[in-house]
């Protein structure tokens, strides 16, 4: 019997089939970069993939309101998977990623997957493919009994360690599922601070990264809790120690040829001038960038000296210590050379943050733009006077300055689009209102029994 599905759609019938699947997570993210889902039976998933799943789009963040709720999904056929640690359950399940459409049948604009895509369809059209490697760190903490976190770490381990990492058993289940995802892991080990650590996953295509990085965060949330820990993608849940980064690694490729795009043996960086002016367009809306890069109120608790966190908009290529570093790579591998911009974290939502890292370094080819000359001194350990010689600037140091730069830049507007550049405006100011008129401890501490 006809189906009326493709080759690909048809596949995902067969390979349900085949591993004996009895439901099916239709996952998507919203705008805070969550996800969600609707679970359908294995039953209904043919009926999904020809038709799409309808649901109520005004309960999740960012998306309608209600008078304009109704929304649906569409399986993306390639993003099929068993959940892995489903499998040795009774009931075995499997996830698809989806796009969101609109009731006109056209793709919803307030979709961050969708945003991501629009702007990659626009740097395809210039000839190339955008490509980003996500190097996500998270911290681990115990469970008590009643499955609340307890905020102490899990180990005393610190970057490398091995002996004292008691976390090596639980990256190594992390890494299992991701593989099974189809994830292709390159490294796990322990970070900097205690309880924290890091698996980074192979460089690629920017729509599969951003999908690798929003299965990561599910994934390892769900193995850790089997474990009886914790899984946080919070950027500082600890004072006093090394706050979680998500650095992203970035090139453009040539689609006539594969060849990458930002490599130039013959420079001095090894970077050719697309390179250059792509560095010079992220430097110039860094700041206005971070309300997306760096979303929360606690990101900026991350972005602060003395933890290897860029402050300052710069770029080198030894300095850590960079907003953008360019890794050294060999003369023999040309297609190795990227850019590495720092401020981002885990807390993003991959897809948006993408879509304006992306948007920004393309603004900076179009313009022709030409960086400030790269820093390589520990910017950390420069005056104030040999800043402002150099033209330094900083990030700002809160979501309330974050807001206002991002308010103010009309490219953030034009790479999310007005309806998430809007709802993510509106949502951070609330955000931070929320934040900046609540009393803390800290300040019942300090002040109440001294005033």
């Amino acid at each position: 019997m006809d189906t009326g599905l493709d080759h690909k759609k048809l596949e995902v019938l067969e390979r349900a089939k085949a591993t004996g699947t009895d439901f099916v997570h239709l996952q998507f993210t919203d705008l805070m970069g969550i996800v969600k889902a609707v679970t359908i039976p294995v039953e209904r998933l043919e009926n999904a993939l020809a038709n799409g799943v309808w649901f109520d789009g005004s309960s999740i963040e960012g998306f309608a309101r209600i008078a304009e709720s109704d929304m649906y999904l569409v399986p993306d056929a390639d993003t099929f998977s068993p959940v892995p640690w489903s499998q040795a359950e009774g009931t075995k399940t499997a996830r698809i990623i989806c796009d969101v459409y609109s009731p006109n049948g056209e793709p919803f604009r307030g979709d961050p997957r969708g945003t991501l895509k629009r702007i990659l369809a626009k740097v395809e059209e210039k000839g190339f493919v955008f490509n980003t490697g996500p190097e996500l760190e998270f911290f681990l903490f115990p469970l008590d009994s009643h499955g609340h976190v307890v905020l102490e770490q899990h180990d005393h381990g610190g970057y490398f360690d091995l002996s004292t990492d008691q976390a090596i058993h639980v990256r190594k289940d992390m890494v299992n599922a991701l593989q099974a995802f189809g994830i292709e892991v390159e490294a796990s080990h322990h970070e900097v601070a205690i309880g924290q650590h890091e698996i980074d996953f192979r460089y690629g295509n920017a729509l599969a990264s951003a999908d690798y990085a929003m299965t990561f965060k599910y994934a390892l949330k769900s193995v850790a809790k089997k474990n009886g820990l914790h899984a946080t993608f919070m950027p500082k849940p600890v004072y006093g120690i090394s706050g979680s980064g998500m650095h992203v690694h970035q090139s453009l490729a040539r689609i006539s040829d594969g060849s990458n795009a930002f490599s130039d043996n013959d420079s001095q960086y090894g970077l050719s001038d697309l390179a250059l002016s792509f560095i010079a367009g992220q430097l110039a809306h860094a700041r206005a960038m971070c309300l997306v890069l760096a979303p929360t109120v606690n990101s900026y608790k991350r972005l602060v000296p003395g933890y290897e966190a860029p402050v300052y908009v710069s770029w080198g290529r030894t300095n850590r210590s960079a907003l953008i570093r360019v890794p050294r790579v060999s003369k023999n591998s040309p297609q190795a050379t990227r850019l590495e911009i720092r401020c981002p974290d885990p807390s993003c939502n991959p897809y948006l943050a993408f879509a304006v890292a992306l948007a920004a370094g393309l603004d900076g080819i179009e313009k022709g733009m030409t960086p400030p000359a790269p820093i390589e001194e520990d910017i950390y350990h420069l005056d104030k006077e040999s800043l402002a010689a150099r033209h330094v600037e900083t990030l700002p140091s809160s979501l309330g300055e974050a807001i206002e730069w991002a308010a103010s830049d009309p490219l953030i507007e034009e790479a999310l689009g007005s309806h998430t550049f809007g709802r993510l405006i509106e949502a951070k100011r609330q955000e931070w209102d929320q934040y900046r008129t609540r009393v803390y401890q800290w300040e019942l501490d300090r002040y109440l029994e001294n005033y």
